[in-house]
């Protein structure tokens, strides 16, 4: 499949809330180096820039961020914000809060609730702007999320935020959210290659109910914030041979046939691979092919 002319409405789109966003969108984690955080170089600050507006470009108005994403040279808000402000009306900048790290890269002390007005206001600092539109709390193994939860619901009321979502969490933890207040996403770990009948039952529970779910290390698999391994099973390369696609463009594509509410973020630092996530949209998979899919994941 050609990648380069595809936008990111070919997709079709999804709601954060009352805000529209097209299905595959952008995750940031991958803009500041070859690997996430310090784990590798740090990114040439002119590609990752470019990378940003090309994604505009071809349609993309979902992106996802945290301002734990920085590694020794590079901040990925830092970057958003060098790119695209001042900022389109319809794009929807996802931040997420929870994990800290502390200016030498090393993670400290998860957030207590009272710290997490300090992490959105960091967000909105590096990113320029005097809201988010969304907001995740990170669930940090803790057992109850409703104290984090509910100091974010607070800074909704104030204003700071425009919609909330969870993340890392567990089926009960999104009926504990919900009795504080609305949510609008759930973003936890899911995709081909990793099976957790906890997740699948969150996917469900999002899916019955409208709620937007946002998968993160789709491609990535057990690599995570390595970036995408080379391994894939061979009925993905099966199914991609057959439409002349990557096999991240089939693991994309199966994502977002998971249900009209699953939103795509696959995240690069490569112009190039940004075109073929995108374009990944357009892919459209038989039952034959999700079934064959289906049964690599479950063996």
């Amino acid at each position: 499949m050609t990648s380069e002319t595809i936008t990111a409405e070919s997709a079709g789109t999804w709601h954060l809330g009352d805000v529209p966003v097209r299905r595959v969108g952008f995750g940031a984690m991958r803009l500041t180096g070859s690997a996430a955080f310090h784990l590798g170089a740090p990114s040439d600050r002119e590609r990752s820039l470019a990378v940003l507006r090309r994604a505009v470009e071809l349609g993309v108005n979902h992106i996802d961020t945290a301002a734990f994403y920085f590694s020794s040279l590079r901040s990925a808000n830092e970057l958003i914000n060098s790119a695209l402000a001042p900022y389109a009306d319809d794009l929807v900048i996802a931040a997420k809060v929870g994990p800290y790290r502390d200016w030498s890269g090393e993670w400290g002390t998860s957030a207590r609730p009272e710290d997490l007005r300090a992490h959105v206001e960091e967000n909105l600092r590096q990113l320029g702007r005097d809201h988010l539109d969304v907001v995740y709390l990170r669930r940090m193994r803790q057992d109850s999320i409703a104290d984090h939860f509910g100091a974010l619901a607070e800074l909704r009321e104030a204003g700071l935020i425009r919609h909330l979502g969870i993340s890392d969490v567990e089926p009960r933890h999104l009926a504990e959210a919900q009795a504080i207040a609305p949510v609008v996403s759930v973003q936890n770990r899911y995709g081909l290659g990793f099976h957790d009948p906890a997740t699948d039952e969150l996917l469900a529970l999002c899916r019955a109910q409208g709620i937007a779910f946002v998968p993160f290390y789709a491609i990535a698999g057990e690599a995570g914030p390595q970036g995408a391994g080379t391994a894939h099973e061979d009925e993905v390369r099966a199914v991609a041979r057959a439409y002349g696609a990557s096999p991240a463009q089939v693991r994309i594509a199966w994502t977002l046939h998971q249900g009209p509410n699953v939103l795509a973020i696959p995240g690069t630092g490569n112009p190039g691979h940004l075109a073929e996530n995108v374009a990944a949209g357009a892919l459209r998979l038989t039952d034959e092919d999700l079934a064959r899919l289906d049964r690599a994941r479950t063996r």
